[in-house]
């Protein structure tokens, strides 16, 4: 209660995502329609662009970015953006795409712990008409790894590969990192993998730690706030408010 995102600017926020199921399709809507009565979308592209630059930012924006490359984010959540002319970005963890649930279903079983539930993930042409569509692709790593539990060579190997691979099929730069998981320190290790990003080529890295980019900020340790799509707007307010 008393609650407001329009009590403060001079940030871009990053709403994130995992999926859009089928049952969540209104919700996302209305979560997208209640964001734009407070601030502009923009592009991840653009939204690194600003914070490199080290100009002010005026106004308020929002970034929306889904995280894994389940397939449900371009049949349900890809038709959404584009009716609201709304630029998302995808980081894909690339061992699990363009994998068939009837023949590698084990593996796929591999990308939760528990290994109880089995996703569809996108295939490398579905990739291909998001971009056409004006979507931005990223990586999430090959194998969906924890970084901090890798050393400094596993890192490296994660960060490199999987580019490279999005790269090759995509035949576009891939320009942005997303940690898997991404709490600081317990995802991942501030004091390396930042730069180990920033050395693989990648010109940012999105974390999971909660809160507002603001003029200064690093690109390389970007903040975003987890948000399901069947959530209430009063939870987005909450999280998104001073």
């Amino acid at each position: 209660a008393g609650r407001s995102i329009a009590r403060s600017s001079g940030w871009i926020r990053f709403p994130y995502y995992h999926h859009v199921f089928d049952d969540e399709r209104r919700g996302f809507e209305i979560q997208l329609d209640y964001l734009a009565r407070f601030g502009d979308f923009i592009s991840l592209a653009e939204a690194v662009g600003r914070l490199r630059s080290g100009d002010p930012i005026e106004g308020r924006y929002f970034c929306i970015t889904f995280d894994d490359g389940f397939r449900n984010c371009l049949t349900n959540a890809v038709p959404i953006l584009l009716d609201r002319k709304i630029s998302a970005a995808f980081f894909l963890a690339t061992d699990y795409i363009d994998r068939d649930p009837a023949t590698d279903r084990d593996h796929l079983l591999d990308f939760f712990d528990h290994r109880e539930v089995l996703m569809e993930f996108l295939n490398w042409n579905d990739c291909r008409k998001m971009i056409e569509a004006g979507m931005e692709i990223g990586s999430h790593t090959l194998s969906h790894a924890r970084l901090s539990m890798l050393d400094e060579a596993g890192v490296r190997q994660e960060l490199t590969a999987s580019k490279r691979l999005i790269e090759t099929k995509l035949g576009r730069p891939c320009d942005h990192f997303c940690s898997p998981i991404g709490i600081p320190v317990r995802d991942f290790k501030p004091e390396r993998d930042p730069d180990l990003a920033r050395q693989a080529g990648y010109s940012s890295m999105l974390t999971t730690e909660r809160g507002a980019m603001r003029t200064g900020d690093s690109p390389y340790r970007m903040k975003r706030d987890h948000v399901l799509a069947n959530w209430g707007v009063h939870q987005l307010r909450y999280f998104l408010s001073p």
